[in-house]
């Protein structure tokens, strides 16, 4: 059974920055590529960033484009989310996500953290 544990969360001023972790098991996590995405209250889940298997690949959300970094150590098993000059508009849950797929893919995969909560304050 895969598990998605994210951790790296909290309050930040905004200007600040945040490291999101993201520890898998279950299966073998260097075959599959890993996602980021987020949902604000009110509002849908949208995806944020996307790493493919080897870490070679990435892509991401307009909006966070030159301010946040997804990166991934497949020897721990664990995906990075490292958020910068971060902006109210950036608070929500950050949810950890991978599917099936060793290439990015927009689509969210079927297996998901339970989220950790970031909040920017003005």
């Amino acid at each position: 059974q895969v598990q998605l544990v994210e951790s790296g969360g909290g309050t930040v001023q905004a200007g600040g920055s945040l490291r999101l972790s993201c520890a898998a098991s279950g299966r073998t996590f260097s075959s599959y590529a890993m996602a980021w995405f987020r949902q604000a209250p009110g509002k849908e889940r949208e995806f944020v960033a996307a790493v493919n298997w080897q870490g070679t690949s990435t892509t991401y959300l307009t909006s966070v484009k030159g301010r946040f970094t997804i990166s991934r150590d497949n020897a721990k098993n664990t995906v990075y989310l490292q958020m910068s000059s971060l902006k109210p508009e950036d608070t929500a849950v950050y949810y950890c996500n991978t599917g099936d797929s060793s290439s990015i893919t927009y689509a969210p995969g079927r297996y998901w953290g339970q989220g950790t909560q970031v909040t920017v304050s003005s």
